[in-house]
């Protein structure tokens, strides 16, 4: 079991609740499976996982896996111990009924995509508030219906469905948190959206694309050295006083990155000119000293 620690203690404002709020996804990087032979997808396509989960306060990682292309991204996810009262937010590849309802037991929260293959019997509709958001269809307490997935998780869950505008379709929404507003509910997932920027942030800006070993140690150790770095560059966003892009700052610093200057002054005042030198008048040593 791989139990989460290290999260940051400040609060994100965004959310009103208490519980910490972890994104749970995968990755995949495609890999030339005649050199990452050990990194098998496909009969001739070779590709790894990284299974992540992003805490949403800092929008770093507390949790990264790597795995081969071919293991489910459920599997990874039942090693994973929560935090109590911490609620993940996962899409609907992560609908396994024996860890959520290991989750709920250790009690901690989930929000996840229903599939649409998943049969359930509805208990109760809660009648929905006047300050509910306009795309809240639905929002009710449902039990599973059919005996094996029944038998793998027998609690009763809290179904929110939601209308996304952009993509023209319903969102199902399962959970075990009875006391949030559905609008809560619906945002929570949302923010998941969160894990997908950080995955494009350090394929693109880190370029982990490409790898300077083959072996699977090398893999991991460039990983982890991009990791790193997203840390360092995050801390360095977080802290100047100029509202910097995250692709703008890591081009910034690769342009410069041989130029001696104070960071902290170049970053809060990137548009300001350098003072001009100080030049120091040269005296000339005495090379010779000649006697009377």
């Amino acid at each position: 079991m791989k139990k989460l620690t290290g999260m940051a203690d400040f609060r994100q404002t965004r959310f009103r609740i208490k519980s910490k709020i972890l994104l749970l996804d995968s990755t995949t990087i495609s890999l030339c499976l005649s050199l990452f032979d050990w990194a098998v997808f496909r009969q001739r396509k070779g590709a790894i996982k990284l299974h992540t989960v992003l805490d949403y306060d800092g929008c770093l990682p507390v949790y990264v896996h790597m795995t081969d292309g071919k293991v489910h991204d459920s599997m990874p996810a039942k090693e994973i111990v929560l935090p109590k009262d911490a609620v993940v937010v996962a899409d609907r590849a992560y609908v396994d009924f024996p860890t959520l309802n290991n989750w709920d037991s250790n009690g901690s929260y989930f929000v996840v995509r229903l599939k649409t293959s998943v049969k359930f019997n509805r208990l109760k509709e809660k009648s929905l508030s006047e300050d509910r958001h306009g795309h809240i269809l639905v929002d009710e307490y449902i039990e599973l219906s059919e005996e094996k997935t029944r038998a793998k998780y027998p609690k009763k869950l809290r179904r929110v469905a939601v209308w996304d505008e952009e993509n023209q379709q319903t969102i199902e929404l399962i959970t075990n948190q009875f006391s949030w507003t559905a609008n809560t509910i619906s945002e929570l997932y949302k923010a998941r959206w969160e894990i997908e920027t950080f995955f494009k942030e350090i394929k693109q800006l880190l370029k982990i694309k490409s790898f300077l070993g083959t072996s699977a140690n090398a893999v991991l150790i460039q990983i982890w050295t991009a990791l790193i770095t997203i840390l360092m560059l995050k801390y360095l966003k977080a802290s100047a006083k100029y509202g910097w892009c995250m692709s703008n700052l890591v081009a910034f610093l690769r342009l410069n990155l041989f130029v001696k200057f104070d960071l902290r002054k170049l970053l809060d005042e990137p548009f300001e000119p350098p003072p001009e030198p100080v030049l120091q008048p040269v005296i000339q040593g005495v090379l010779f000293n000649w006697g009377d």
